[in-house]
């Protein structure tokens, strides 16, 4: 089977980038062929997708989305379009007109939320309103961040996202993470029976291992430092634990200045380290001597495969409950699942398991079990390949003549 694969970026990034390389490497090992249409390049590990995807077409500001995906429909000839992260809205639409079948991977809040992170950038509080009139007044959703050269703030169109949004609806069908995210999706008007449910958890990257759990005491966070993943919230919990600790702050982000400018305000700075962006074949290196593993998302996080790819390492976890946190870290089991932002408790139950390593190597036993039982990548590529080709076969395929 040919699937093309469309996303608007080439190389690592973040956790999409992650899953849908390792997603693309296993697809290859069953048999099928990968292509990848793709707007512009993140300049980081872009070797792998080169290997991985030999049929590449690539759009960007100068060349039109549209033509791009003509140009691949006619050279690659996909049988099922797996659609990833999307928001040229003149592709959007080419490939919701598109004949081919299309199966799309929601990895986040873009598509529902004009913010794209469905809490409020100024109290923080999470978002449970479907996109409505709201979004624009009291909300002010239509004027966010923009993360790119030129102005500090953007305009975002209420109607568009709307018109988005419907267009999505056309898809033959979604794929989520978790039941919070389908939830968030029919609160939107999406039907039940569009989404599926399959969490894309992490590739193994290695042989099994067992954390030393040292005397380091090192408290291990991975991901992009931007504020929804709460990194501040993580620093002004560390620096109330009294016992003796290493953190590594791992990854990049828009608000890494202000993070590390907070870190020496709060006198962390020989204390917590900030590495920058890591292969993620190297993050091993760092579990191997840890003792916690910490997902302080205060944005409601989709999934948080991070955190679960920590306790395949055999690591506790604490995280704070939020969206689909609490659907893989079990309070008491597998870690602690925090109130939101509680930032006494979080402090506090980081420093129950570094001062009692029983219990912490025994937590982390039990999260290695259930991610081994419930999360297992194999089970994952299985239940998307049996999805992808029963949408290929779904309905035929009539190309447009070129």
């Amino acid at each position: 089977m040919k699937i093309l694969f469309v996303h608007e970026r080439f190389g690592a990034l973040g956790g999409a980038e992650v899953n849908i390389l390792a997603t693309a490497e296993a697809l290859l090992d069953r048999g099928h062929e990968t292509g990848l249409l793709h707007g512009p390049g993140t300049g980081k590990e872009e070797d792998a997708w080169l290997h991985t995807f030999p049929s590449r077409f690539q759009y960007d500001k100068t060349s039109c989305g549209r033509a791009a995906l003509s140009l691949a429909m006619h050279q690659f000839k996909p049988d099922v379009i797996f659609l990833h992260k999307m928001a040229d809205p003149v592709l959007m639409a080419a490939l919701a007109e598109n004949p081919v079948p299309v199966v799309r991977m929601i990895h986040d809040h873009d598509l529902i939320c004009m913010r794209s992170y469905r809490y409020s950038p100024f109290s923080r509080n999470i978002c449970t309103r479907p996109t409505s009139g709201w979004c624009v007044f009291p909300c002010g959703a239509c004027i966010t961040r923009n993360n790119k050269p030129g102005m500090p703030l953007k305009w975002v169109s209420y109607t568009a996202k709307k018109q988005e949004i419907a267009l999505n609806r056309k898809l033959t069908a979604l794929i989520v993470a978790s039941r919070y995210m389908k939830g968030e999706l029919v609160l939107n008007g999406f039907s039940p029976d569009q989404i599926s449910i399959h969490a894309p958890v992490p590739r193994p990257t290695g042989g099994a291992f067992e954390s030393s759990f040292d005397s380091r005491n090192l408290l291990v966070y991975s991901g992009q430092i931007i504020r929804g993943k709460g990194v501040d919230v993580l620093l002004e919990s560390l620096a109330k634990i009294t016992t003796h600790f290493e953190a590594v702050i791992i990854g990049d982000g828009n608000h890494r200045a202000h993070c590390e400018r907070l870190s020496r305000r709060l006198g962390l700075n020989h204390r917590v380290h900030f590495t920058g962006f890591v292969p993620q074949s190297e993050l091993k290196i760092y579990h191997r001597t840890a003792s916690v593993a910490v997902v302080s998302s205060v944005w409601p996080e989709p999934f948080g495969a991070v955190g679960l790819e920590a306790m395949r390492c055999g690591l506790p976890v604490v995280g704070f409950e939020s969206g689909g946190i609490g659907e893989w870290l079990i309070d008491g089991e597998t870690g602690y699942l925090v109130p939101w932002m509680d930032r006494e408790q979080y402090a506090g139950r980081i420093e129950a398991l570094l001062r009692n390593k029983k219990l912490a190597r025994t937590m982390g036993e039990n999260g290695r079990e259930l991610s081994e039982r419930r999360f297992s990548f194999a089970a994952y590529i299985r239940e998307l390949e049996s999805l992808l080709v029963r949408t290929a076969h779904a309905r035929p395929i009539l190309l447009p003549s070129s």
